[in-house]
């Protein structure tokens, strides 16, 4: 069975890509290790690989890269959240997935590389196929011929009407309300992500605007590691973080959390205390950046 590929600086990561042929379909899958959903992307690939057997040369390559050790080659592909999923071959960019929705990421794989062996014996479920029972095609048959429980009605049902003493076809619902909950839970969760959250227009090496840009300054300045989501690459996101803080801009900053506010806020906060990042400060003044949380403190009230 193929495996996955740990690579730990870009020469190693050139180095394997140059020693492919120009047919072999590469995965690379950008984590972090503080990101809870990269574990559960984690064990999708491992599962994937697994069902992949091992070719000379290779037909499909699996490598795991921690993006923030590797920022250089995570801007070159865009990398704005993690899990973060991309396909290519021969050089050529042919997938992207973010997140960690394993029929997703399966879909995604087998599209380009084919379907490896039964995923399903190591723990992801295989696809599913559905053939009809004789019995189910029968009765369908039949009722197309009946018209409110009677046989030979000439009508079909295109005469039937509901009586006021039937039941309703399916109870009341909304959808809406739905997808409010799980973009509720997805950002409990984003804002959560790291001790220290930023959520900015661009990412920290490319800032698309220039309170995202001032901001991100301020980080490095004060010595804070964070971690950081780029809006404009999720527009559910970005209209839902409004409502969520309610606060109508961004950047927005996180802080064990707790929303502490925009950009005025936080220069606020560092005029009337100095010290208010003291929990949050993994590195020297001035070098501050993207979170490495095995050094990042975590602050003695952070939410849970």
């Amino acid at each position: 069975m193929s495996t996955i590929t740990d690579i730990t600086s870009p020469s190693a990561f050139h180095d394997h890509i140059s020693s492919l042929t120009p047919t072999t379909t590469v995965i690379i899958s950008f984590h972090t290790p503080w990101a809870a959903p990269c574990a559960q992307m984690s064990l999708i690939l491992q599962t994937l690989a697994s069902s992949y057997p091992p070719q000379t040369p290779p037909t499909i390559s699996f490598l795991s890269l921690d993006a923030e050790a590797v920022p250089d080659i995570s801007e070159t592909y865009d990398v704005t959240a993690v899990p973060f999923l991309v396909i290519q071959r021969d050089g050529k960019v042919l997938e992207k997935v973010s997140g960690s929705d394993a029929a997703k990421v399966r879909a995604a794989v087998e599209r380009h590389a084919g379907k490896g062996g039964n995923t399903g014996k190591v723990g992801l479920p295989p696809a599913l196929e559905v053939t009809r029972r004789e019995e189910d095609e029968k009765e369908d048959h039949k009722a197309t011929t009946e018209t409110n429980g009677e046989e030979g009605g000439g009508g079909g049902l295109g005469k039937y009407a509901p009586g006021a003493d039937d039941p309703k076809t399916a109870p009341e619902m909304s959808s809406t309300e739905g997808q409010k909950e799980e973009l509720e839970t997805r950002l409990r969760e984003l804002v959560k992500a790291a001790p220290v959250m930023l959520f900015m227009k661009g990412t920290p090496s490319a800032p698309q605007c220039g309170f995202s840009r001032t901001i991100v300054g301020m980080l490095r300045e004060q010595g804070v590691r964070y971690g950081f989501f780029n809006i404009l690459a999720d527009d559910e996101v970005r209209s839902g973080m409004k409502t969520f803080s309610d606060w109508p801009t961004f950047p927005q900053l996180y802080a064990g959390g707790e929303f502490v506010g925009g950009l005025d806020i936080v220069k606020e906060e560092l005029e009337n205390n100095p010290d208010f990042f003291a929990d949050y400060v993994a590195a020297p003044k001035g070098k501050g950046g993207m979170a490495a949380p095995e050094d990042q403190k975590q602050p003695a009230t952070a939410s849970t």
